[in-house]
């Protein structure tokens, strides 16, 4: 195949990353283009692959069509114009995922991806890690028998929901989007990906619990570099960020915090940007913690639970089956058969760890290695989070927090 030229839209923690495996693969793909408002964030990656920066998508896409593709990394609200715009124009086209923050809008990009027939996906890399392969290799194997029911845990863990989703971008709903599809449009995809039906029927439940003004430890300030009650402070800004930077872990979160990896950076970015805030004095409103409980076509059944309140670590899931068990933590997978009742543990192959810092496990790079060869080469094949898939999705998704605001079981279009 002959390297995929790509047009980075979004330069990000996300676009950044998937530029970065572009520079990695100079024989897959190359940078020509990087597009961000801010000066900060494109200028060291527009340096750093050699490729012009523009200001924004809009800049970009007066140029006409001068890449083969475009990765859309901005912020959740701003997927739908610069997708359809570039589609468009015939640009190929791998957006981060949701796909956008309303259910319109999702529609109108697939509309305008399949009328432009350009090859498109959304990154739900879950579906390309290692690890995915060894669980629907395990299922699609018939171990377990017929699927059943499932149960499905993501552990967000208590500073991740402080910093991504109380302090950090995706805090509001109105300027991001609400939770379930912010963090667990992975979720629920992912588990129509492995048990290979859609989801048919959905109820949900949750709120936002703890991270409100009302439970505010008396004596607490709006900054943690100001507070005396922050030493005993589990979501302590100070505790979370200097501690990795004193260990030099300067990537994501840190990354996000700020740019410049120093003490005096970091205290100045803790003091006036909003990642210093007092988890109790924000302006968030997404939940905290949610319950999904739906059915899937030909009639198995699952719960998916999303909680901020855990240590964190790998999603957790079991299926059941009629003629056994299989658990899985996202690096390891155990099945159980009844009819032997012996229970063995499957070999997983495991390409970093399973957080976004650490490439989900190898699902980042098999993505763009996937969309580089479909492009390259126009195997369409190769994209497993193509319009139609990604769609289904994201409307189970828009059901699910539609039944979780009426309190109905709501039917999946």
């Amino acid at each position: 195949m002959s390297p995929v030229s790509l047009a980075i839209v979004g330069a990000g923690d996300r676009g950044t990353g998937y530029a970065r495996w572009a520079l990695a693969h100079p024989e897959q793909a190359r940078i020509v283009a990087v597009a961000d408002p801010s000066a900060e964030r494109a200028l060291p990656l527009a340096a750093e692959s050699g490729a012009p920066r523009f200001t924004g998508w809009k800049q970009l896409a007066e140029m006409g069509r001068i890449a083969d593709a475009v990765v859309i990394a901005t912020q959740d609200g701003e997927h739908a114009e610069p997708a359809k715009a570039f589609a468009e124009l015939g640009y190929h086209i791998l957006v981060e995922k949701p796909l956008a923050p309303t259910e319109a809008e999702c529609r109108e990009i697939v509309a305008a991806v399949e009328r432009a027939g350009v090859i498109f996906a959304v990154c739900h890399v879950l579906r390309y890690a290692p690890y995915t392969d060894t669980v629907r290799s395990v299922l699609e194997s018939g171990q377990i028998g017929e699927i059943v029911s499932i149960q499905h845990l993501e552990p967000v863990g208590f500073w991740h929901q402080a910093h991504s989703y109380v302090r950090g971008n995706w805090r509001r709903s109105d300027q991001s989007a609400f939770m379930l599809l912010a963090k667990s449009s992975h979720d629920l995809d992912w588990l129509q990906y492995v048990v290979g039906r859609r989801i048919r029927r959905v109820s949900s439940f949750g709120g936002l619990k703890h991270f409100r003004p009302e439970n505010r430890p008396e004596g607490a300030a709006s900054r943690c570099l100001d507070c005396a009650v922050e030493p005993d402070c589990p979501y302590s800004a100070t505790r979370l960020y200097f501690g990795r930077l004193r260990e030099g872990r300067h990537g994501w979160p840190l990354s996000v915090v700020t740019p410049t990896f120093t003490e005096e950076a970091l205290t100045s970015a803790l003091r006036h940007g909003p990642y210093g805030r007092c988890v109790y004095d924000c302006d968030n409103d997404v939940v905290d913690h949610q319950v999904v409980a739906m059915e899937f076509d030909g009639g198995a059944s699952g719960t998916f639970t999303m909680t901020a309140f855990t240590a964190g670590g790998h999603r957790r899931t079991r299926i059941f089956g009629t003629h056994g068990e299989l658990s899985c933590d996202g690096q390891s997978v155990r099945v159980h058969d009844f009819r032997t009742g012996v229970s063995t543990a499957v070999a997983v192959t495991m390409d970093g760890d399973a957080t976004a810092g650490g490439g989900h496990a190898g699902g980042d790079g098999r993505l763009m290695a996937a969309f580089a060869a479909a492009v390259s080469n126009g195997e369409r094949d190769r994209i497993r989070s193509g319009p139609s898939e990604s769609l289904a999705s994201h409307l189970a998704v828009f059901a699910a927090e539609r039944a979780r605001l009426t309190d109905r079981v709501i039917t999946v279009e």
